[in-house]
């Protein structure tokens, strides 16, 4: 219960607990999820868009505390998104895909400092990133016959 305790004031809701999840609003929603998803410390966790239904700010605050609470456990994480900018920013290496049949069809390092801060995400560098990705997918939808969409893996 300690434990559960701390990792609730971590992510910002201490003073939460006793709260049913249909009284939290869709951003205390997801915190809760991801406290449950850590609470027995696991070595890997997979995320399916774990923030696309946020709004911008507090996905980027959810960006934090999961880079935050990364550093102190430091487990693997496998984070399907589309959002390229979410991939850069957390990931150590991000794939991008085709569409059905998904297939990886680019592999790029994400060489940029840790711990990243959030300002880093309005540099010249951190946007090149997103946009040579972002030209992998252009030329998917281009060159591939029923290729129309695209998501980006990260790690």
């Amino acid at each position: 219960e300690e434990r559960a305790r701390r990792l609730l004031q971590k992510v910002g809701l201490g003073g939460y607990e006793d709260k049913f999840p249909w009284q939290l609003s869709g951003g205390m929603q997801q915190r809760a999820s991801i406290c449950r998803a850590l609470i027995h410390e696991p070595k890997m966790l997979l995320l399916d868009e774990p923030f696309g239904a946020l709004d911008a700010f507090t996905r980027e605050e959810l960006w934090c505390i999961l880079r935050d609470l990364w550093t102190e456990q430091r487990f693997n994480v496998i984070l399907v998104t589309h959002d390229l900018r979410e991939s850069v920013f957390l990931a150590d290496t991000v794939y991008v895909m085709s569409k059905s049949p998904g297939r990886f069809v680019v592999k790029r390092e994400i060489e940029l400092p840790r711990p990243r801060e959030l300002e880093l995400t309005y540099t010249k560098e951190f946007t090149d990133i997103v946009l040579e990705l972002r030209s992998h997918i252009g030329a998917i939808r281009g060159n591939a016959a029923g290729a129309t969409g695209a998501a980006a893996v990260a790690h």
